[in-house]
């Protein structure tokens, strides 16, 4: 901003609580989970959901596992009003599910939510009105806060009345003072006192005080002092949820919902990915996953997210921003080198330890990823990705999870250094397949110059403990054969190169494997060799279904990798 404008802005009020406690607190347990999906989050959308819609959505949450589920605000709208409606006559709401309906605190609204409720097992009534000072100044015009706290009243009493013409129906009720992060604390607790004593919680029928974040202006730590005060000082403490709304106008919904829990709070309301007016609702998907990341059970599973994010871009029209934690396409990817290394490393590490410990619930711990992505149904294969950022561990790791290439780890830079400067040379991130071609052109069975046409060992020989191949070759376009002598296959044709002149190398380094997601048949080799003269290290890739002849490939390709160096 500039400065002339900042003047027009003042500081969050601190609360004075110099011995409060939550900073000291740690959340081990879940609280009571709401979704407002399909009511907060509805009714922020450029194009709100249709009936089917909704109960796509509807039964998405239920199988999620939320147990509190706010339908919506059945006064305002036929839509609204028709949507409980189709929940109750197809039988959609299951016995352990309890669904919340909103309402103004005026009084024809209540009665039509009264009558939306004809049929609901077990339903939370939840009534609300603004409470905060601006509220009180600019949209009622100066009213009272005797005025406002009569409105709370007012609606409590009706809802009490009308109770028990729904004696099919186990209600629970819920009162929110609208706008409470921006009441003064004692009178969002004068309010909530005198709805409480009207409704008259006991141990049997507690009631719900809503404490919500409807803007959210101050730090989460402030916020958390609200918590706090607030649940030291209510009435009936014993027989109240105190439950959390907080939105996300600052960016720290997130952060005052978790100091919040610290703070005494027992419940929380929010929506999928944050949905809702402005810069959105508090986000259950990440809360519920940041206690998953700790060890502690939530009673939502997000065990297939992707298919959740699915779900709710289909009936939202929304789309989740790629960098949304959990859910986000790159959430989970990385393009640094650096990072890509320590990625490797940790699963290659991870790998191993599990098989010690013969443990699968071996604790987690791989450098810069928080969860095992595929806990939440997410693939490694989209872990690591490549552009002109990326490192040779990054290109290694690709081969392996993708191609089944397990390179020898002297192999990474000749290899990574290829790809990135392919990808720094046209600018963009190279495809998975694109990084397997490049490999597979750059560095696997090249046979040229240098061309084996035929090779055979010596079996009577081995009889005799030698290992004698007989080998043909095309160099430059003449042929060569003749016949070597060693400990091995590998060795013999080495010797055999040598008395065609041919060597000006020594072999350094074999390594072999099976080439997982390739032929069942087919093997890899790598061999490294080291020019005479230069110094230079070369490695090359041999591919075969016979595992002697993938070896040969390998030198063969090292070979001509080594001239086509120009060393």
């Amino acid at each position: 901003m500039k400065p002339e404008s900042i003047k027009k802005y003042r500081p969050f009020p601190a609360v004075e609580m110099p011995d409060r406690t939550w900073p000291d607190r740690t959340i081990t347990q879940a609280p009571i989970w709401a979704s407002v999906d399909l009511r907060d989050g509805n009714q922020a959308l450029p194009v709100p959901m249709s009936v089917e819609e909704k109960l796509r959505l509807f039964d998405e949450l239920v199988r999620i596992g939320f147990k509190q589920i706010e339908v919506g605000f059945p006064s305002a709208a036929d839509t609204e009003f028709n949507f409980l409606r189709a929940l109750v006559e197809q039988g959609r709401i299951p016995e352990d599910v309890t669904i919340q309906v909103l309402v103004q605190a005026r009084e024809q609204l209540i009665r039509r939510t009264f009558e939306s409720l004809e049929g609901v097992k077990k339903a939370i009534v939840h009534l609300y009105n603004s409470t905060s000072p601006l509220q009180r100044r600019v949209t009622f015009g100066d009213a009272s806060k005797e005025k406002i706290r009569d409105i709370a009243i007012d609606g409590a009493k009706l809802i009490k009345e009308l109770v028990p013409t729904l004696p099919g129906t186990e209600i629970t009720l819920q009162y929110s003072p609208e706008s409470f992060s921006d009441t003064e604390l004692d009178y969002a607790l004068e309010v909530c006192n005198a709805v409480s004593a009207v409704w008259e919680p006991n141990d049997d029928r507690k009631i719900i005080l809503n404490l919500p974040a409807t803007v959210e202006w101050s730090t989460p730590n402030v916020h958390a002092d609200q918590i706090e005060w607030f649940c030291r000082h209510v009435d009936k403490r014993e027989h109240s949820i105190i439950s959390l709304h907080t939105h996300n106008d600052r960016g720290t919904g997130i952060a005052a919902t978790e100091l919040g829990l610290l703070a005494g709070a027992d419940r929380v309301e929010g929506t999928l990915f944050g949905n809702g007016e402005r810069t959105g609702n508090l986000d259950l998907v990440i809360v519920a996953l940041n206690m998953n990341s700790h060890g502690i059970d939530t009673g939502l599973d997000f065990s297939d997210l992707s298919s959740t994010r699915q779900i709710y871009e289909e009936v939202t029209r929304l789309v989740v921003p790629e960098r949304q934690p959990y859910a986000g396409e790159l959430v989970f990817t990385a393009f640094s080198g650096s990072h890509q290394d320590a990625i490797k490393k940790g699963f290659d590490r991870r790998g191993k330890d599990v098989d010690e410990s013969n443990d699968k619930d071996f604790p987690w711990g791989v450098p810069y990823l928080t969860i095992d992505p595929q806990d939440i149904g997410r693939s490694y294969e989209a872990i690591i990705r490549i552009n002109s950022q990326s490192g040779k561990g990054g290109v290694a790791y690709i081969l392996d999870r993708e191609h089944g290439f397990d390179l020898p780890k002297s192999m990474h830079p000749q290899v990574g250094k290829f790809v990135y400067d392919r990808a720094d040379r046209e600018g963009r991130e190279l495809s998975n397949d694109e990084i397997g071609d490049i490999f597979a052109d750059k560095f696997v069975n090249i046979d040229a110059p240098l061309s084996l046409t035929s090779f055979e060992l010596d079996h009577t020989a081995m009889a005799r403990g030698e290992v004698v191949c007989h080998a043909t070759v095309e160099i430059n376009g003449e042929t060569i054969s003749g016949t070597g002598k060693g400990n091995g296959p590998i060795n013999s044709f080495v010797n055999f190169l040598e008395l065609s002149e041919h060597k000006d190398f020594s072999v350094t380094d074999y390594r072999s494997q099976a080439l997982r997601g390739g032929s069942d048949a087919d093997s890899a080799a790598y061999v490294q060799i080291q020019h005479s003269d230069s110094g230079k290290l070369l490695w090359g890739c041999g591919i075969d279904p016979s595992i002697e002849m993938a070896g040969l490939k390998a030198l063969i390709c090292a070979w001509n990798l080594l001239r086509k160096e120009e060393v």
